[in-house]
């Protein structure tokens, strides 16, 4: 077994962004064509997403919900009900926007356009496959856990801004709760730099084509969830967590603070908070797919097929908890991320800082 770090492909060719596969296309350059470019690439990243996202949402998550509890979900509308989406989206959009008596009205109007932008802003540096990456940065790992973060300040706004005690209560839970689970879920994410020697995500992807053990016939991949599945079980915990999905869907709660920091929020306004959410589940499941389970790799299929095929399956994964898993009370919770899963991470940095001293 050789572990390969980011030093073994020194000298590799620089990667080609979606920017520079259109800007080479474009019949004329400058500042012009890498703007024009840089939105395209924008566009084509952020509608596949949003994509994603819309069938998600108001379709998907009703199927699985309804699969694991044994009931019939939408279908009606449209083949398989996935007109659903379209109705959803005019029901939601043509309600009058209610603004309650007495919001902080900037940081109420700011709060459900930011915590789907920063969302957004993520996927700015994840390698999709297929020439799908707009960016690839030096920093890239730390620029996705930078701006996932961001959502928090929203959180923080809504709740604050809405004049609700219930909003209120959802903004501290969404502050507390970001606090005990975003440190375990950066030092798990570290853990994978110390193995790859990077933080330049199609760098870390590229790491993880290596064969890590080879049986006869069948060849097993160097993904970091293999080679430290402690640390894959830690990160996908804290993400849960992180994306506030059962048993930690503290913050919203609606048995008990009725939909805690989105309580006041209404139409467009609702959509936009609805969609963050669901923007950063996937966000969520890019970055697993990217750092633990090879990125866009696989057999057959095309690499934005099998890089789906990965998000999806966490998203699966967090609709399986909705359903199965009880909610943890807000005490549980802060006791789970400073007294358990801080001092797990803890000592996965300290495993794997080992495991590298005597394996590369």
């Amino acid at each position: 077994m050789t572990l390969l770090t980011a030093a073994s492909l020194a000298g590799d060719a620089v990667v080609l962004t979606l920017v520079d596969t259109i800007g080479g296309a474009l019949p004329f350059g400058g500042i012009e064509a890498e703007f024009l470019a840089a939105f395209i690439g924008a566009a084509i990243i952020g509608t596949l997403m949003l994509t994603n996202t819309a069938l998600a949402g108001p379709w998907a998550k009703r199927k699985i919900t309804a699969a694991f509890t044994d009931r019939i979900a939408v279908n009606r509308v449209g083949p398989f009900g996935l007109l659903i989406i379209v109705a959803d989206a005019v029901r939601m959009l043509s309600k009058e926007l209610v603004v309650p008596e007495g919001v902080d009205r900037p940081a109420w109007d700011l709060a459900p356009l930011l915590i789907p932008a920063s969302a957004l802003l993520g996927f700015a540096v994840i390698p999709m496959g297929s020439g799908l990456q707009l960016a690839d940065p030096e920093i890239g790992l730390a620029f996705v856990f930078a701006t996932a973060s961001i959502a928090s300040l929203g959180l923080i706004m809504a709740g604050y801004a809405s004049n609700n005690k219930y909003s209120f209560l959802g903004g501290l839970r969404a502050v507390a709760q970001n606090l005990a689970y975003e440190i375990p879920l950066v030092l798990t994410g570290a853990s994978v730099v110390l193995f790859s020697g990077t933080l330049q995500l199609s760098t870390i992807v590229e790491l993880q084509q290596e064969a890590l053990i080879t049986l006869g016939p069948v060849t097993i991949p160097q993904w970091y969830a293999f080679v430290n599945p402690f640390a894959f079980v830690l990160f996908m915990a804290a993400n849960v967590a992180e994306v506030g999905r059962n048993p930690f869907d503290i913050p919203e709660a609606p048995t008990e603070i009725v939909a805690g920091y989105q309580t006041e929020y209404s139409s467009v306004y609702f959509v936009l908070v609805y969609l963050g959410e669901f923007i950063h589940i996937f966000l969520g499941g890019a970055i697993i797919a990217t750092i633990f389970l090879g990125g866009p790799a696989g057999p057959v299929l095309p690499g934005i097929l099998w890089f789906l095929i990965k998000i999806w399956a966490v998203f699966l994964f967090t609709q399986w908890l909705r359903s199965a898993v009880p909610r943890v009370r807000i005490d549980q919770l802060i006791q789970i991320g400073w007294k358990g899963m801080l001092v797990l991470a803890f000592a996965n940095l300290i495993l794997t800082a080992v495991l590298v001293g005597v394996l590369i």
